[in-house]
């Protein structure tokens, strides 16, 4: 039997490259730095190619390597481009973070079709897209690696209020996980999404700009921030989840308990 250290327990990432999506705010920003603080090359990508600079400047000041790739997840060529460019500056990406992702913040009914494609997009095509070809790639250097989706845990439970789509797309992500865990087993590809709850970032700053501070409503009467996913995301990365795949992870901070605590 093979000797494991006391505990079995890493989150070393030198050595390693991570491509993370959305990285220009939010979670994105955060995982891109956390990854960065591990020792892990990271290529940031979004469309925001201003912002990205900034975040890959102020990572390498702290020490580390990044590269700021413009990426539109609604553009084939742009997610291709973005892969390439990663490739090309730090070699094969073994940990990908499907990140990405919008809301579409109206009832089904009253949603173009522009809007609906580039949910669907933006949310479900772009993350298969990057997967499989980050998958493929890796699979060609006959390397292990980690794919990380972000779902959110309206795809447990949808309330109403205008994000139908969006829910609908955020279960999409968690059967992705689980089939393509399956496809990629053999492959050392591990594929493990994060369902996040309701948490302070970008995405949610408009909402609540409109229905104002939701802090009284949630058990803990808190709102989350990204750095309480810190754990979750190097857990799934990390040789400390080297069996486990197919898993969604719900951190929502109790939120989705608050009905039935709250009787």
């Amino acid at each position: 039997m093979t000797d494991f250290a006391l505990p079995h327990v890493s989150h070393d990432l030198s050595g390693r490259v991570a491509l993370v999506t959305g990285a220009s705010s939010g979670f994105g920003e955060r995982f891109a730095r956390v990854l960065a603080a591990q020792g892990c090359k990271v290529v940031l990508c979004a469309r925001r190619l201003e912002r990205l600079e900034t975040l890959a400047d102020e990572i390498k000041a702290d020490g580390g390597e990044a590269l700021a790739a413009q990426m539109d997840a609604t553009d084939t060529n742009s997610i291709f481009a973005a892969i390439d460019a990663g490739h090309a500056a730090f070699g094969t990406i073994d940990i990908l973070v499907n990140n990405a992702g919008i809301p579409d913040a109206q009832r089904a009914h009253k949603m173009s079709v522009e809007l609906v494609d580039q949910v669907l997009g933006v949310n479900l095509r772009a993350p298969w897209l990057l997967a499989t070809e980050v998958a493929k790639r890796l699979i060609a250097a006959k390397k292990p690696g980690n794919i990380v989706n972000i779902s959110s845990t309206a795809h447990y439970s949808y309330r109403g209020g205008g994000a139908a789509l969006y829910a609908v797309t955020k279960t999409a992500i968690a059967r992705m996980t689980e089939t393509l865990a399956v496809e990629w087993a053999y492959a050392g590809i591990n594929v493990n999404a994060i369902a996040p709850g309701m948490f302070v970032t970008e995405m949610t700053d408009g909402m609540f700009e409109r229905i104002g501070d939701q802090s009284e409503n949630v058990v803990r009467q808190r709102i989350p921030v990204p750095a309480q996913l810190d754990s979750t995301l190097l857990y799934l990365v990390s040789p400390a989840s080297e069996c486990v795949t197919g898993a969604i992870i719900k951190v929502d901070d109790g939120q989705s308990a608050q009905m039935f605590l709250r009787g």
